[in-house]
């Protein structure tokens, strides 16, 4: 059965780094998206719509907007309890809150619960598709994919691997490495919308071996993605220097065993060499924008000029990311942009949490935008969803100005609904967790 979800649409026929942003986009006031059997059969002017369409339902959402939903293209699930943990610089944050917190990862049914949490917070905020690390667990990986078919949602995942320089109950070998995760890519992989990700977490947690034997398997499987971080701090380029004495840079100890190439995910990439730039533009790399998390763990601002130069997308990096939300990550590439001398225009933040984050995740054609066949993930926002951001709205006399509040200030508030392959799907807000008893007694006394 065809339905159409009506209300205001936004689509980019364009790239709006490569054209003026405005001429990228089209906006109907009064559109509509024709939905059958998970994919979008056209979407346009609800009249012409429905003039192709006779018939069909309606699902009407007035003068609300419709986008493709949200795709964070770079996350970690197993981080979801422990977001917004205080004040530590990268190697001290993994140490304090990452790692201890993975090891109980080992209990699949941990596991399991947080995977659906997680994913119940990215869908609350209006995101459909997520590229995600997991632990070194087996069970870890099996937990989002699963609780992803479930959902009927696209997810992007792989077991982190790391063999040195993490704690003895969170390493792996090289060996052991490569062979769960190709067991993992094997049960997984082109399984209904779950797509695995070869994701040694970084080059300081794996030894060469590992690094070599992750990038044997990528080799083998070459239409993979393969996901892992890229000069976040710069103490971390100090120790990667000690760790790799032969290696040219950072993005070497990567490309010296395999592990660099156009379907390669590259987190942050905050302090690159020029020699580094060079490289991943002529191998048509991606890199990933985290800007809370940039800014929350203190590692440095992205360069607005790899937008133009480089594929680049736009990612949460919960928890070291500070939000779950999508729209939060774009005011905060805004502001990142911004001191950096760059205004970004709203139409390019909406295009890098959609069709950007989809390109690098070499997904465009399945989510991240309204193309005709593509999966019928769509998010539809409230640009008046609070009194300040109504009353600013107000004011709009473009659908820029009516949207870049909610871009600046909108929350999970803004998501009116979200559509997974066409069907409503999102989640009823959950009444509040208690807050510890621990720590209730320590307030007391």
């Amino acid at each position: 059965m065809t339905t159409l979800i009506l209300g205001q649409l936004l689509d980019f026929p364009a790239d709006p780094f490569a054209t003026p942003p405005e001429d990228a986009a089209r906006h109907e006031t009064r559109g509509a998206v024709a939905v059958a059997d998970g994919r979008i059969l056209g979407h346009g002017p609800a009249e012409a719509i429905r003039a192709a369409h006779p018939g069909a339902a309606e699902v009407d959402h007035g003068d609300k907007l419709i986008l493709p939903g949200f795709v964070d293209a770079h996350m970690h699930y197993p981080q979801t309890a422990i977001i917004a943990s205080w004040g530590k610089r990268l190697i001290d944050w993994l140490n304090s809150y990452t790692f201890p917190e993975e090891a109980r990862f080992a209990d699949p049914d941990y596991a399991a619960g947080i995977a659906e949490r997680t994913l119940d917070l990215v869908l609350a905020n209006g995101t459909t598709s997520v590229a995600s690390y997991c632990t070194i667990h087996p069970a870890s990986v099996d937990a989002i994919f699963g609780a992803a078919e479930s959902r009927g949602m696209a997810v992007w995942a792989g077991k982190t691997c790391m063999d040195r320089n993490a704690r003895d109950d969170l390493r792996d070998t090289a060996v052991s490495a490569h062979d769960d995760s190709a067991a993992l890519l094997a049960r997984w992989h082109g399984r209904g919308r779950a797509r695995y990700v070869i994701t040694p977490r970084f080059s300081p947690t794996s030894t060469p071996e590992q690094l070599e034997a992750l990038g044997a398997l990528w080799s083998e499987n070459p239409d993979c993605l393969m996901q892992t971080h890229l000069s976040e701090q710069v103490d971390e380029l100090a120790w990667v220097a000690g760790l790799y004495p032969q290696a040219r840079d950072y993005l070497d100890t990567y490309e010296a065993h395999g592990l660099l190439g156009a379907r390669a995910l590259y987190g942050h990439a905050i302090h690159l060499t020029p020699r580094e730039r060079a490289r991943l533009a002529e191998t048509g790399a991606a890199l990933v924008h985290c800007p809370t998390s940039n800014t929350f763990i203190g590692s440095g601002l992205f360069d607005p000029g790899l937008f133009v130069s480089h594929r680049v997308g736009l990612a949460t990096d919960t928890g070291g990311g500070s939000s779950f939300s999508m729209l939060r990550t774009m005011a905060a590439a805004y502001e990142v942009a911004q001191l950096g001398g760059t205004a970004l225009h709203p139409a390019q933040l909406l295009w890098l949490a959609t069709e950007g984050s989809a390109r690098a995740l070499h997904a465009e054609a399945e989510v991240g935008t309204l193309a005709i066949g593509s999966a019928a993930d769509l998010v539809v926002l409230d640009l008046a969803s609070t009194p300040a951001i109504a009353q600013r709205a107000a004011r709009a006399e473009t659908i820029w100005e009516a949207v870049f509040p909610t871009i600046m200030m909108g929350d999970d508030r803004a998501v009116a609904e979200v559509y997974l392959a066409g069907v409503a799907s999102r989640p009823a807000t959950w009444s509040r967790a208690p807050i510890s008893a621990t720590f209730l007694k320590k307030a007391d006394a």
